[in-house]
């Protein structure tokens, strides 16, 4: 049996902290003997000058200055793997503070992703602080936090690639070492992996001018020629120096057209510079990696270009050109780009490799975001391995649930059954204030949230059938829109109906529908709506202190009576959080006044606890 993701964890940041601490040693120790080198080479040259001894010095400063030289390749070697191993390090500490249920501290919300209109993700904590995103996320580039998002927020509704998903998900699940070095390339990345979009239409833009073989012919020719007349008149008086200097005018001559426009194209490859690299990481990664499931290697075969290259061996060759293309800032670069035409070469070099390889870039960092939201959801997979794998049923309108839980909820999780048998469509469910209602319903909406990701669920056993799904539980007022809460609820149950209305089947939540009205209006209006609903083809909960409503049990055989009850210790209020059928026969608002120290007096309460 696979050992429990905490130990593993710990094990984990141990190792990378002692590696971390090496790594720093060397680091230390290669800096004081660049140090050494340095001083004592400058010393032995300056005796030795001094001495008159030239030839020797000239060697020595050779050798010192070849010594110096692979001492700081090697520094340099030496903080990429402590950046590394730190990083790899801070993954560990992260997985572990995600399983002492910690993870609300987490940056990374996706608080951008949030929609109010959106129908069920504000209800069901999709994005922002506490929510199932900030949980699960280990996304490091744009694409692969986009991808990820649109998993959570746009439920895949076809079986077939559900369950190629889940395969996918049970097996980077266990490929915990391959996921947390994916996870490390993106995070060291010394820029932001910002949005791609620019970086693909730079890609498919082009400039088929510098594809042309007579083009390319001449521009490398003539610096050839002007060095050659700059050379011959060095080196000879009867070549005027104004030859070469014409061949040098001619050269500024031709940069001058385009140069604004090769400015900015340039400028978008630097921008991007760090992000391909990072890119051509990850993306070697995947291509080395064997996979089984057949989502994975889908993936995988998008690794090629149009001439069946290798996506990495293509990446590294940009980044090459783009590092050249990087170095026009510097002072010297003007001296050079002037002798050797050296904006134009850049371009030929990128208009070759774009020929080739700009339109298979978008579909590699496609299959990278693809990769990082599918071991996003493998974390789930991997730290709760109890966790059942959903079975989705070509039934209509099924939910079946054994001890589910709300998989956000880690310290005191509550686990209940949950099952529509048929002809039931709908759950009536009641409770007194606290009891869970609201909780119940969240704890259906977010697991079959993902179920349809193809992720495991916080439940024994779990079926559903494909639904849309819809919410009405958070509704509050609009003061820009000038919206009240009552018709902002309206606004979202108009939704809902709509949707039934289509004859598409879907999964609704109501929380307290009517609350922003008087209880007869709420009343007749829930009485109506959950009848119209029970017709259509629609399956759902709904939550209410309305025990009037569970009426509608008799009249209705598509709709059942649930309740949540509270009990009291002495003075204490207590909680189960367990589901029973029927109907609530207890209320606790009274006692909640008096806690909040409001005092009411029976006769005016009209009952007793």
């Amino acid at each position: 049996m696979r050992e429990n993701s905490a130990a593993q964890y710990d094990k984990r940041k141990e190792k990378y902290h002692q590696l971390v601490t090496k790594q720093n040693s060397k680091v230390n120790l290669i800096s004081n003997l660049r140090f050494i080198t340095f001083f004592l080479g400058l010393g032995v040259i300056i005796y030795l000058h001094l001495m008159e001894s030239y030839l020797l010095s000239s060697i020595i400063a050779l050798g010192f200055i070849l010594v110096f030289l692979v001492l700081v390749f090697k520094h340099q070697r030496a903080m990429d793997e402590k950046d590394y191993f730190s990083v790899l390090l801070k993954i560990n500490e992260n997985s572990l503070v995600r399983t002492k249920g910690q993870w609300n501290a987490f940056p990374d919300t996706g608080e951008e992703f949030l929609d109010e209109n959106h129908q069920y993700a504000q209800d069901l904590d999709i994005f922002g602080k506490g929510s199932l995103f900030q949980w699960i996320n280990t996304a490091t580039t744009f694409t692969g936090r986009e991808k990820l998002r649109k998993v959570l927020a746009e439920p895949c509704q076809n079986a077939g690639e559900i369950m190629k998903r889940q395969e996918a998900v049970a097996e980077l699940a266990d490929k915990l070492n391959w996921r947390q070095e994916f996870t490390a390339v993106g995070l060291l990345a010394k820029d932001e992996l910002h949005d791609p979009r620019a970086l693909l239409t730079w890609a498919g833009a082009g400039n088929k001018l510098f594809l042309k073989r007579w083009v390319i012919t001449l521009i490398r020719l003539l610096p050839a020629v002007t060095i050659a007349l700059i050379a011959a008149a060095y080196f000879s008086s009867e070549i005027s120096y104004y030859i070469p200097g014409i061949a040098v005018v001619i050269q500024i001559l031709f940069l001058v057209p385009g140069a604004r426009e090769r400015g900015k194209l340039f400028n978008t490859a630097n921008t991007y510079k760090n992000n391909l690299r990072a890119y051509s990481r990850m993306i070697k990664l995947l291509e080395k990696e064997r996979f089984n499931s057949s989502y994975l290697k889908e993936l995988q075969g998008r690794l090629i270009n149009q001439n069946k290259e290798n996506a990495s061996v293509q990446l590294h060759q940009l980044d090459k050109i783009v590092g050249a293309i990087s170095h026009r800032h510097h002072q010297i670069y003007l001296i050079i780009n002037i002798l050797l035409l050296w904006d134009y070469q850049c371009l030929i070099a990128l208009e070759g490799w774009l020929k080739k390889s700009g339109d298979s870039l978008g579909k590699w960092i496609e299959a990278i975001g693809e990769v990082e939201a599918i071991a996003s959801l493998a974390v789930i997979s991997y730290d709760h391995p109890d966790w059942a794998m959903p079975t989705i049923t070509g039934e209509s309108l099924a939910l079946s649930a054994e001890e589910m839980g709300h998989p956000l909820l880690t310290g005191d999780r509550i686990s209940n059954d949950l099952r529509f048998v048929p002809p039931v469509r709908i759950l009536l469910i009641t409770g007194s204030n606290m009891s869970g209602k609201s909780t119940l319903l969240r704890t259906a909406g977010i697991n079959l949230v993902l179920a349809y990701t193809g992720a495991p669920v916080c439940a024994r056993k779990f079926t559903c059938s494909l639904m849309g799904i819809y919410t009405c539980m958070r509704v509050s007022d609009n003061l820009e829109k000038n919206i009240s809460s009552f018709y902002a609820e309206l606004l979202r149950i108009k939704v809902i109906v709509r949707a039934a209305e289509e004859g598409r089947e879907i999964f609704f939540l109501l929380d307290e529908i009517f609350k922003g009205t008087n209880s007869t209006d709420r009343h007749t209006g829930a009485k109506v709506l959950v009848n119209k609903l029970s017709r259509e083809k629609a399956l759902g909960l709904v939550s209410t202190h309305d025990l009037e409503l569970g009426a509608l049990e008799e009249e209705n055989n598509k709709i059942k009576n649930f309740h949540f009850r509270e009990y009291y210790e002495g003075e204490q209020l207590r909680f189960d959080y367990q589901l029973r059928p029927g109907l609530s026969t207890t209320r606790n608002a009274i006692y909640l006044m008096k806690m909040a120290g409001i005092e009411v007096e029976k006769k005016e309460s009209g009952m007793t606890r």
